[in-house]
């Protein structure tokens, strides 16, 4: 029962890595942008529109459902899926319903999530893979330049917005430091690997371990 969670620097390939390994799997992948999708679609309340526009899938179905349970009323769906530098640091409800989502998505019969805080909820998760992607900061600023289109100076801004909302909620809701490698089974520098290289990595430590 493969679980992977995958922690990326903005830049360090999490996105690219964390999907070539799901798809290696057949796994789920969830982050940021799915999680988003259901509680997006959630809180707008529009069931008709929500079954033309997000066709029926199991795990679309799961995320839905334990959104559902951990706030029935449709509150507090929005920490869900914002950016972590727009979350609002004393939004408890935010935690506890993204807590309830991912140890449920957790029990997939195989499983990749990006972010959300998903290395800490599941350090004690059996058989978990926690894995931190990084890159130098030149090299990053690169990638975010060629993938978004934008200028040097915009790249260098979104990276450290990036870095220094990630460290604040890390800290603030698991008083822990995002960065410290010993969260982690794996961390791959992906300034010397290639993506496909870093994918091959995380995949033969699965394999060793099962």
């Amino acid at each position: 029962m493969p679980l992977v969670t995958i922690r990326g620097q903005l830049g360090s390939g999490a996105t690219e890595i964390g999907r070539m390994i799901a798809e290696t799997l057949r796994a789920d992948y969830v982050d940021r942008e799915v999680i988003a999708e259901v509680a997006h679609r959630l809180n707008r309340q529009e069931q008709e529109v929500m079954a033309k526009e997000m066709p029926p899938s199991r795990l679309i179905d799961r995320i839905a459902e334990a959104l559902q349970r951990s706030l029935p009323f449709g509150e507090g769906f929005e920490g869900a899926y914002l950016p972590a530098w727009q979350i609002p640091l004393d939004d408890i409800r935010y935690f506890q319903t993204l807590e309830s989502v991912i140890k449920d998505l957790a029990r997939s019969p195989s499983i990749v999530i990006q972010g959300r805080g998903s290395q800490f909820f599941l350090k004690d998760f059996p058989g978990a893979l926690h894995v931190q992607l990084v890159a130098p900061l030149e090299i990053r600023v690169k990638r975010i330049m060629e993938d978004r289109k934008i200028s040097e100076e915009a790249a260098r801004q979104e990276i450290l917005r990036f870095d220094s909302s990630a460290r604040e909620y890390v800290k603030r809701f698991f008083r822990l430091e995002v960065e410290d490698p010993l969260h982690y089974g794996l961390v791959i520098n992906t300034g010397v690997f290639r993506y496909a290289e870093a994918a091959a990595i995380i995949l033969k430590a699965l394999s060793e371990r099962t």
